[in-house]
């Protein structure tokens, strides 16, 4: 009975983990990288469209991605779109192509993202503990209905409490690589 706790508690585990490195790809971290456009919605025929559905695109260069459009129609509302999603960069087009330019960083910049990306790393980690709390209230709900033993629910705890510290070793893991990766130059 309490594997099928363990096993809930893993799938939710792992869709945290799955946001907080989502989370991560947004930020910015002085090279060009598509994933950072993953949230930017353009209002495209009066439907909230995500850009990637409308455009390809490419990183030719370190500090350059190119959104190359399908609709060059639409290309006024993708500017409006990227100059609304706050990015921290300014479009420019030719008419058919937006470029983004990504500016080196400050060190001051730099460590404001590490802040965030720290407190990303937090709220992961409070995710997790979430997780655990409401696991452990399952199995002691179990143990109160005569289900499980108390020295079941002791191995069931302690299974729980390596899951979180596996994946919360992840998160620490992420955080580090992360901000390797802003603080590079």
């Amino acid at each position: 009975m309490y594997d099928e706790i363990i096993e809930a508690l893993k799938e939710s585990l792992e869709k945290a983990i799955n946001y907080y490195k989502s989370e991560l790809s947004t930020i910015r971290a002085g090279r060009a990288n598509p994933r950072i456009l993953d949230k930017v919605m353009v209002n495209y025929y009066g439907n909230m469209t995500p850009l990637r559905q409308m455009a390809n695109v490419s990183a030719p260069e370190a500090r350059m991605l190119l959104i190359s459009l399908w609709d060059t129609g639409a290309l006024r509302d993708v500017i409006k779109a990227l100059n609304d999603a706050n990015l921290g960069l300014s479009p420019s087009d030719d008419g058919k192509i937006i470029r983004l330019v990504f500016p080196v960083l400050t060190e001051e910049r730099r460590k404001d993202y590490v802040k965030s990306v720290k407190r990303m790393a937090e709220e992961a980690k409070i995710t997790l503990r979430n997780e655990r709390r409401d696991a452990i209230d399952m199995l002691k709900e179990l143990k109160k209905d005569n289900i499980l033993t108390e020295d079941t629910i002791k191995v069931a705890e302690r299974d729980v409490q390596k899951e979180i510290d596996a994946y919360s070793a992840e998160v620490d893991e992420l955080l580090k690589l992360k901000e390797k990766e802003i603080l590079e130059i």
